[in-house]
């Protein structure tokens, strides 16, 4: 999950520094977050029907 964000982040704050714009990072770090809750939501799902 970690992985996730700090590369999100760190694409946005390169996309930023070539194409000088200001939201990019912001954009892409908030896309990156949203992506791995859902990975980890859809893995704890799928473990917990596993279990039963």
């Amino acid at each position: 999950m970690g992985g996730t964000i700090f590369l999100g982040n760190y694409l946005g704050e390169w996309l930023d520094t070539n194409y000088n714009k200001d939201f990019w990072k912001k954009t892409i770090t908030l896309f990156a977050v949203f992506t791995s809750m859902y990975l980890v939501i859809s893995q704890v799902i799928k473990v917990s029907k596993e279990d039963d």
